[in-house]
């Protein structure tokens, strides 16, 4: 009977610990669908270009990163901030070096702080749009280029905003299928045959 209730206990142990692995494995995707659906978080927008009216009014962007825990990268802004006219193109940039002796693949998640001016933070073209690989040693400059749209002047929440932050955080993630396959081909030519 004693057995019995250890070995429940010990299943149940289990059954938790690979519950929480699996939750930390999914919690990057899931936290993007998660803004994508809701608006949660500063969910931004995406267009093929600025093609928006430019009004006479100005807006700071302030620009943030991080890394999730155990990202080997550094990851930083170019620049902490810009002021551009709504509806203008704006241009920035963000490094990323990996100092490491192995080849390293990110992702970015990103969020736009205050929320309300999440929907109003047009993304033309991002690094966070695809995955990011840096071999060892390798430094990265990748462009985010945007617009804040005009409608935000209209909206009751958010048209008193003066100023938007983009944050993002890299997280890493499992190597593309090809670079697998390049370095499981490189260990086996260092193999030799008897």
């Amino acid at each position: 009977m004693a057995l019995d209730r250890k070995t429940k206990t010990l299943a149940s142990t289990i059954g938790v610990v690979a519950f929480m692995g699996a939750m930390a494995w999914a919690s990057v995707p899931l936290y993007n669908l998660f803004c994508a659906v809701t608006g949660y978080g500063g969910e931004t927008g995406r267009a093929e270009s600025a093609d928006a009216e430019i009004l006479d009014r100005t807006i700071k962007v302030k620009f943030d990163a991080s890394k999730e825990r155990g990202m080997p990268w550094e990851f930083k802004p170019q620049q902490t901030e810009m002021t551009l006219r709504i509806g203008e193109e704006g241009l920035a940039f963000y490094e990323a070096y990996n100092p490491t002796d192995r080849v390293v693949a990110g992702s970015a998640s990103y969020n736009v702080y205050p929320f309300d001016a999440g929907s109003y933070f047009i993304k033309i073209d991002c690094f966070c749009f695809t995955e990011q690989v840096l071999q060892p040693g390798e430094r990265a400059i990748m462009p985010v280029s945007y617009f804040v749209d005009p409608g935000i002047v209209e909206d009751r929440d958010a048209k008193h905003t003066n100023h938007i932050t983009l944050s993002y955080t890299f997280h890493e993630i499992d190597l593309p299928e090809d670079y697998q396959q390049a370095a499981l081909s490189d260990k086996t030519d260092g193999e030799t045959v008897n």
